[in-house]
């Protein structure tokens, strides 16, 4: 029986209309923010004439005296503003009128407490940056690519692992954030989520959904001074190091617009899936790892090298932008042999009930 089925072309057409619409939605929600936020007005000096200030944040600062040039000014941003915020929010309709439409035809695929935590550290600029998205919830990735719907049994997941770059500038993530950290966020989102130990990696809300906070090993532990976690509260997730991340940390990436449970578009940054693959075939073979846990590496590996030699032929695992990962990991490859099934259900006689 296939491990994954193939979208059909009106699946394939509905996913590109969303994700052109959620792509424009985006550009102008960015354009907005940079040019447009804060406010203008007037305010009258000691001396008694008006300047006019732009507030960004908390600081207002002086455009000049009152003169055609400044008053130009006032009237091009009030007026670009109110036509910015008709676009997104014509846009945001669009999106509103496409999503149940999306959960129809069986593209949500995300699940939405996962989509939502996401959403947030994109809205941040954390994702691709700071984060990259790991583990299961990176097949979503790799079935957009490929085409396909990978089978229910390996996308089941209740939890997030956010892959952490320590080499990203903390100093560039907003105040907001950076006061309360990634446990802040989530209960921005979920008030229920609580961090399961002091100064542990992992938190959990009500309903058992966990996240986990984890980076690679440093390469010399006695000398390590890398960051562990986004902010000095006691209550913040402070991330697990464990071995072979680097791999993944060092690899290239893959993002693409996928949909959540609503039928409502995300995109986010995770591993290549050749080194997605090949990490968790290279994880299947430790010893030390939980017996039913290997079983699913291993099957969640190969479907990825299935998906890779069948749909995804120019990803080659001997391409030179795998030259960073170890030798002994890129030989893994070799073990990646063709699966007896293909992706064509052109034979299933019975509807997936």
């Amino acid at each position: 029986m296939s491990k994954f089925k193939e979208l059909s072309s009106e699946q394939i057409r509905q996913h590109v209309d969303t994700a052109q619409a959620y792509e424009v939605y985006q550009a102008s929600v960015k354009e907005y923010d940079q040019r447009f936020s804060g406010s203008m007005s007037w305010k009258t000096s000691t001396n008694g004439k008006p300047y006019l200030y732009k507030k960004t944040g908390n600081i207002w600062k002086s455009l000049g005296p009152k003169s055609l040039d400044t008053e130009l000014n006032y009237s091009q941003f009030h007026s670009g503003r109110e036509n910015s915020r008709d676009r997104i929010s014509r846009l945001a309709q669009r999106l509103d009128e496409l999503a149940p439409v999306n959960r129809a035809m069986g593209l949500g695929r995300v699940p939405l407490l996962t989509a939502r935590i996401i959403r947030a550290l994109e809205k941040l600029g954390l994702i691709g940056t700071a984060i990259d998205v790991v583990g299961t919830n990176a097949l979503f990735i790799y079935e957009r690519m490929a085409a396909v719907h990978i089978s229910s049994g390996l996308l089941s997941t209740q939890d997030v692992d956010l892959l952490m770059d320590s080499r990203f500038n903390l100093r560039l993530i907003a105040k907001d954030f950076s006061s309360k950290g990634l446990i802040g966020l989530l209960q921005k989102i979920d008030h229920s989520f609580r961090p399961l130990a002091k100064n542990g990696y992992r938190a959990a809300n009500r309903d058992g959904f966990l996240v986990d906070l984890i980076k690679p090993t440093p390469k010399n532990v006695l000398l390590n001074t890398e960051k562990a976690r986004f902010s000095a509260d006691a209550e913040d997730l402070q991330a697990i190091e464990i071995e072979g991340l680097s791999w993944l940390v060092n690899s290239p990436k893959a993002s693409v617009i996928v949909m959540d449970e609503r039928g409502y578009p995300l995109s986010f940054t995770c591993p290549d899936p050749r080194a997605f693959a090949l990490h968790k075939l290279w994880l299947s073979r430790r010893k030390d790892r939980d017996a039913a846990k290997r079983l699913r590496d291993e099957q969640q590996a190969r479907i990825v090298a299935e998906l890779i030699r069948t749909r995804l032929q120019h990803l080659s695992f001997d391409a030179l932008d795998l030259q960073a990962l170890p030798y002994s990991l890129r030989q893994l490859a070799g073990e990646f042999t063709p699966a007896s099934h293909s992706g064509d259900n052109s034979e299933n006689l019975t509807p997936n009930w």
